[in-house]
C-alpha cells in the first residue's frame, strides 16, 4: 500500500486504494461495450473476429497501463468509436483498401501523433483549427455512426429513387435495435452505471431466448491473435491517396484525445491553477503509443474515453483507476464466446446512443453567424452522406476557407486552415 501511495500519490490526491478500485470498475462498466462493438465492426472489413476481440482487449489494457503508470491519470483508453467505423466502411469497404493497409495508416497516424507530442506542436495545431470545424466534425462522426447503426439493423435501406428509405420495422433486427436504443437512453438518463453494456447484454439475452440469436457460450481460453498480429501493410499505407486517411485518423484522434483529457481533468479538478493539464505530454504520448501498439496487434485507433468521467464521479483521481481498468480488460480476454454471441442488432442501439452524445456538439455552434454555421453543417452532413470521415473533414475545411474569403472575413483564416483547404481542394480536383 505504501508503494501504491508513493507511486500514484493517493494521499496527495485525497483518495484511497478502495476508492480507486471502485472508480476503475465503474469506468470499465461504462466502456466495456467496446469489447463487443469493435470486433463486430472490424470483422466486416474481413478481419478475424476472435483476433480483433483479443487485439481490442490488449490494446485497451496497454493504453490504460501507460496512462495510469506513466501519466498517472484516471483516464481509460480503448479503440475509439467512429474511427473503427471509418476504418471499415470508409477506408476498406468504401475506398477499396485492404484492412492490412488500413492498419498501416492507423500506425502512421499514431506515429505522427507521437512526434507532435514529443516536439510540442500539438498545441499549435489544436489552436489553429476553428472551433466551428471541430464542432462540425464531432457531430458528423456521430451522424456517421447513426447511419451505420440504422443500416446494419435494417432501419434504413438503399433505394434507387431516393438513395435511402425506411426499412421494414417489423423485422426482428430493427425492433431489437430500436428497443436497445430506447433502453440504453432511458438507463443513461437515470444514471445507471453500465447502461450501454446492460442494453447490449439485455437485447442479446432477449433475442436468444426468443430464438432470434444463437448463444455461443460464456468463457474459454482467448482466441488466437495470429490472424491480425503484425499484419499491417506499412508500404500500402504510403499510397498518395492514403494521406488523407492518415490525416483523418490523426486529426480525429488529436482533438478527441485533447478534448477528453481536458474535460475529464476539469471534472476531477486535476487542472493546475492556470487551468492547464499537468503532464499533458505524457498523456498524449500514452494515447499515441497505444494507437501504434493497437495497429500492430490488429485494431483501429486507440484513444482516451470520455466514459472515464464515470470513474471520476466515483472518486477516481489517480492512475490507479486506469490500471484497474487495464486488469479488467485483460480478464475480459476469457469471455470471447460471450462476445461472439452478441448480434449486430444488439450493438446497433449502442451505436445510436453514442451518436446522440456526439451530435450534441451542434448545440455549441454559432448559428447566428452563417460563415461559421455553414461549414459546421457541411462537415456534419458530408460524413454520413459520403460514408467517410475523411471526406467530411475535407469538405468542412474547403467550405470554411471559401466562405470566409468570399465574405470578406479573410482575417478569420490562419495559415494552417488555408494550407489544408488548398491541399484538400487539390486532392478532389486532381487526385480522385
Amino acid at each position: 500500500m505504501n508503494f501504491l501511495d508513493k507511486h500514484f500519490g493517493l494521499t496527495e490526491h485525497k483518495t484511497s486504494v478502495k476508492t480507486e478500485v471502485i472508480a476503475g470498475i465503474t469506468t470499465f462498466l461504462t466502456m466495456a461495450y467496446i469489447i463487443f462493438v469493435n470486433p463486430s465492426i472490424l470483422s466486416e472489413a474481413g478481419m478475424d473476429y476472435g483476433a480483433v476481440f483479443v487485439a481490442t482487449c490488449v490494446a485497451a489494457a496497454i493504453g490504460c497501463l501507460i496512462m495510469g503508470l506513466w501519466a498517472n491519470y484516471p483516464i481509460a483508453q480503448a479503440p475509439g468509436m467512429g474511427l473503427n467505423a471509418f476504418f471499415t466502411y470508409g477506408v476498406v469497404l468504401g475506398m477499396g483498401y485492404t484492412w492490412e493497409a488500413a492498419l498501416g495508416a492507423v500506425f502512421f497516424s499514431g506515429l505522427c501523433f507521437f512526434l507532435l507530442s514529443v516536439f510540442k506542436i500539438r498545441e499549435w495545431i489544436i489552436n489553429s483549427i476553428p472551433l466551428s470545424l471541430r464542432l462540425g466534425i464531432a457531430a458528423g462522426i456521430g451522424l456517421f455512426l447513426a447511419m451505420i447503426a440504422m443500416k446494419n439493423a435494417g432501419i434504413v435501406v438503399a433505394n434507387d429513387a431516393t438513395f435511402v428509405a425506411l426499412g421494414n420495422l417489423s423485422e426482428p433486427a430493427a425492433l431489437y435495435a430500436l428497443l436497445g436504443f430506447f433502453v440504453i437512453t432511458a438507463l443513461s438518463y437515470l444514471n445507471v452505471t453500465g447502461a450501454v453494456m446492460i442494453g447490449i447484454l439485455g437485447i442479446t439475452i432477449a433475442s436468444t431466448l426468443l430464438g432470434h440469436n444463437e448463444y455461443g457460450g460464456l468463457m474459454s481460453m482467448p482466441p488466437s491473435i495470429a490472424p491480425t498480429f503484425m499484419a499491417m501493410d506499412l508500404m500500402g499505407a504510403l499510397d498518395v491517396a492514403m494521406l488523407s486517411v492518415i490525416f483523418a485518423f490523426l486529426f480525429v484522434d488529436l482533438f478527441d484525445t485533447s478534448g477528453t483529457l481536458v474535460g475529464v481533468a476539469h471534472r476531477g479538478k486535476l487542472l493546475d491553477k492556470d487551468g492547464k493539464l499537468p503532464r499533458l505530454g505524457r498523456a498524449m504520448m500514452a494515447d499515441s503509443t497505444a494507437s501504434m501498439a493497437g495497429a500492430a496487434l490488429g485494431t483501429s485507433t486507440t484513444t482516451s474515453y470520455i466514459e472515464s468521467t464515470a470513474g471520476i464521479a466515483s472518486g477516481g483521481r489517480t492512475g490507479l483507476t486506469a490500471v484497474v481498468v487495464a486488469v479488467l480488460f485483460l480478464i475480459s480476454l476469457f469471455f470471447a464466446p460471450l462476445a461472439g454471441s452478441i448480434p449486430a442488432f444488439a450493438t446497433a442501439g449502442a451505436l445510436l446512443y453514442v451518436a446522440v452524445l456526439m451530435a450534441g456538439s451542434l448545440a455549441h455552434a454559432n448559428w447566428e453567424d452563417p460563415t461559421d454555421a455553414a461549414p459546421v453543417l457541411i462537415a456534419a452532413l458530408a460524413m454520413p452522406l459520403t460514408f467517410s470521415i475523411a471526406e467530411g473533414i475535407a469538405l468542412g475545411f474547403i467550405s470554411y476557407a471559401a466562405i470566409k474569403t468570399l465574405s470578406g472575413r479573410f482575417k478569420d483564416l490562419n495559415p494552417a486552415v488555408i494550407i489544408l483547404a488548398l491541399l484538400f481542394a487539390v486532392k478532389f480536383l486532381f487526385l480522385d
